[in-house]
């Protein structure tokens, strides 16, 4: 296998923990076809025939959906060593049930769901181990999607702001940080619109309650975006 890929595969978490030899031998056995997308073009697009698990590589990528109005709503971003397809790769479903935009120039490899669930003997302990890796990142990725839910639930432009900026607070650490999703996509995921959120969200600065320049925010009254 490639030197290159397999350094860079070694890092995602779904080979967390398996040695670089077993890795070496488990992709000779697996053969993921490696796919490059250039900003703004599709890694999957919904509907399509599934050709297997995908596993981002470099860049970044938007896991993105369209209700029947043509309405988009951004169910995850990925990043390096992120997974997706998961949810239906090992189903019946054969389809992809969600686009894949790449927000960057992008590489991603595909894993075929048959020689994923096979084994080998001559790996045993790597593949037992990718598979318990991938049972723990779906129960992860279950938790997500309950999180995206709870979103759905908040009512009210400024009770959803003030949830996602405390969750970022909570995630960094520190009041001052760069927001992982652009304007766009911090709409489609909050599911409001573009427009009546940036207006929330200078009324908020003029309130004292953050600030902000691009994608860096400085959260200013906490105790205030609490109480909200």
């Amino acid at each position: 296998m490639e030197k290159q890929l397999l350094t860079i595969l070694s890092q995602a978490p779904l080979f967390s923990g398996i040695s670089l030899p077993e890795l070496d031998a488990m992709l000779r056995c697996l053969r993921p076809a490696v796919r490059n997308c250039h900003k703004g073009g599709y890694l999957t697009r919904e509907g399509e025939s599934l050709d297997g698990l995908g596993l981002l590589l470099s860049g970044q990528a938007a896991v993105t959906k369209e209700n029947a109005a043509g309405s988009r709503s951004v169910m995850a971003v990925l990043h390096p060593g992120d997974m997706f397809g998961e949810m239906v790769v090992f189903s019946k479903v054969r389809s992809w049930p969600a686009t894949v935009v790449a927000q960057t120039d992008c590489s991603a490899a595909f894993l075929p769901p048959e020689k994923m669930m096979s084994g080998c003997t001559a790996v045993c302990g790597g593949h037992r181990q990718m598979i318990y890796n991938l049972l723990r990142l779906l129960s992860e990725r279950a938790l997500q999607l309950n999180r995206k839910v709870e979103y759905l639930t908040i009512r009210g432009m400024r009770p959803k702001l003030c949830s996602y900026l405390l969750e970022q607070y909570k995630h960094f650490s520190k009041t001052t940080f760069v927001m992982p999703l652009n304007r766009n996509d911090l709409a489609d995921f909050l599911h409001v619109s573009r427009t009546a959120m940036s207006r929330e969200l200078g009324r908020m600065r003029d309130e004292g309650l953050i600030e902000f320049h691009r994608s860096s925010v400085k959260i200013k009254d906490l105790e205030r975006l609490k109480r909200m």
